[in-house]
Parts: C-alpha cells; structure tokens; sequence
C-alpha cells in the first residue's frame, strides 16, 4: 500500500469540508505533508475517573474503492495522555467518523469543538477492490454513534 501525498489527498475529493494546512490556537488541522488533521465535532472534557468517551469528526467522509485510512494520534494531544483510536476506514465507507479517545491523565482536560483531534493517514490499496464497505455504520450520521450490537 502507498500512503497518499498531499496532493493526491487534495485531488480525491474523499471528505468535507476540506481545508489547505490551516493554525488554530498553536495546532494543525487541514491538509499535511501525507495525511489530513480531522477536527473534533463537539466539546468534550475528559476526567481520568472517565477513562474514555465517544465523539466525532466535522469531516463526512466518502471513502472512493481503492483506498483505506487509518486514524492515528496528533502529538500535542498525545503528549497530554489523550489517545484516539478508530478501526480501519475502509474503502466505500461514508459518513462522519465516530472516534474513541481514551485520556490516561491525572486531571481533566477539556477539547473544545472546532479543535484538531487527530490524522487521518490514507492508503492506495493496489487495485480497486470488488467488496466495499456496506455495513451498518454506513452513511454514519453527524454526532457520536454508539455500537450497534445487532
């Protein structure tokens, strides 16, 4: 797998709103060099006895056939003890991504909705795939989406 440029990210078309490389408050979002920094939809404060919470992206996402994403940590986060974890994103995938973050710290920190939460890294798979996502967290709606254990 090829992890996609800047500029094929920007020729993809793959979320909304899309920005160039933007600084809000001394952190990221937007466009990078081999990835794209998602902001957080809501503002949610963190408390260590918590451990973790749902939350999700501004971004919609329309995942094309020949690609895969992986959501990985932004390092001003992470250097506070706020990790964020998702699955795959997988190809033919759409909708807002719900993103788990789980906070190891020893006193609450609060994110505040519009802020950089975390990298979006996408890979080239080497050839369109015939199976794309068609599961039942397609067309995910806007806000934090629980499991779905049916």
């Amino acid at each position: 797998m090829t992890i996609l440029s800047a500029q094929s990210i920007r020729k993809r078309g793959i979320f909304t709103p899309f920005h160039e490389r933007t600084v809000s408050n001394g952190m990221t979002f937007g466009l990078g060099p081999a990835g794209y920094d998602v902001r957080i939809a809501e503002t949610v404060t963190l408390d260590p006895a918590q451990r973790a919470v749902l939350a999700s992206t501004i971004e919609h996402f329309a995942m094309p056939n020949d690609c895969s994403a992986y959501v990985k940590d932004k390092s001003t986060w992470a250097r506070q003890f706020v990790l964020v974890q998702n699955t795959v994103i997988e190809p033919g995938w759409r909708g807002h991504l719900t993103l788990e973050i789980s906070y190891e710290g020893v006193e609450p920190i609060t994110i505040r909705a519009g802020s950089p939460i975390a990298q979006i890294v996408f890979h080239m798979l080497d050839e369109p795939t015939e199976i794309i996502y068609n599961g039942k967290y397609q067309d995910q709606a806007a806000g934090p989406q629980p499991a779905r254990l049916e």
